[in-house]
């Protein structure tokens, strides 16, 4: 197929790539003209010097970029790609933003004659390097079925749940969880520290039970080991965290270890963890542990 690529950031540079892997004829897009070059170099393939370019004649287009302010640029800005998509195309976009812009997009690609998924993922930088990640997935059935089998090159789970709008809400709920689990394990191994008790042998029994999960498979090592240049950054948890509650506010939903958590995530950019990952929770937990 023909498809274009919008984004080569740390995730849309591994998709991207797998698209091309697959057989497609891919051509991207990016910012950073350099970055764009060099994928192509890698992959081989084509790269444009602005979405429109990029986009112009694709059958499908897609998109991951970090902010609402990014994606509405690359889409309805000057030089967007909204404007050169030909008629019956299909626009997916991989970014996580909020169910407010996915339904405008989605309105605003319906009057231009195509189709519009909004398909935010989780899987990490590993995931996406992997060709591993889980896909939330919001529009009509039609669209979702002509993305599912391309997306199927980065992706071990993919799924529609409703109109356009939903796979962000879901990725919503993705991030509501991921945050509460790494703040329980940010207290329950500082509390368990507190106590004397070898972490080590603490996870060994607790993870064969009811507190296992991905994340403290995965990284309560690299947290006891005070390591947080893997997965997610800080900063970008606190996007999400900030659509979540923009969305709360506006569907009624109370979200208040949410909006704790988040706090502690400033307090952690404070300290000068911005770029830290996700389980960077426990630096700030052990300073509150050793101040009392």
């Amino acid at each position: 197929m023909k498809l274009a690529f919008l984004g080569l950031g740390v995730m849309g540079y591994p998709m991207a790539g797998h698209l091309r892997r697959a057989g497609h004829d891919v051509t991207v897009y990016n910012r950073n003209a350099a970055k764009a070059a060099k994928w192509v170099e890698e992959y081989g393939g084509a790269s444009a010097p602005t979405p429109a370019a990029a986009a112009r004649d694709q059958d499908i287009v897609f998109c991951c970029v970090g902010r609402d302010s990014d994606l509405r640029a690359v889409t309805l800005g000057k030089d967007g790609a909204f404007a050169a998509l030909k008629k019956g195309a299909l626009f997916v976009d991989h970014t996580t933003a909020s169910a407010t812009i996915a339904r405008e997009l989605s309105a605003a690609a319906t009057a231009a004659g195509f189709e519009f998924v909004d398909a935010p993922v989780s899987g990490g930088s590993a995931g996406a390097v992997n060709g591993k990640l889980t896909i939330m997935c919001g529009g009509t059935e039609a669209a979702y079925a002509r993305a599912e089998p391309v997306m199927a090159a980065y992706a071990k789970q993919q799924k529609l749940l409703g109109p356009s709008g939903a796979g962000q809400v879901t990725k919503m709920v993705n991030q509501i969880c991921i945050a509460g689990i790494v703040q329980g394990m940010a207290e329950g191994f500082s509390f368990a520290r507190a106590s004397g008790l070898d972490i080590e042998s603490v996870v060994e029994v607790i993870s064969k039970g009811a507190a296992q999960s991905w994340q403290m498979e995965n990284r309560y090592k690299t947290m006891m080991a005070n390591e947080y240049d893997f997965g997610f950054a800080v900063e970008w948890m606190r996007k999400d965290l900030g659509i979540v509650m923009d969305e709360a506010r506006r569907n009624g939903a109370s979200v208040p270890i949410t909006a704790l958590i988040d706090q502690f995530y400033a307090e952690v950019e404070g300290m000068g963890g911005k770029r830290w990952d996700t389980s960077s929770l426990f630096v700030r937990q052990e300073a509150a542990r050793k101040k009392s």
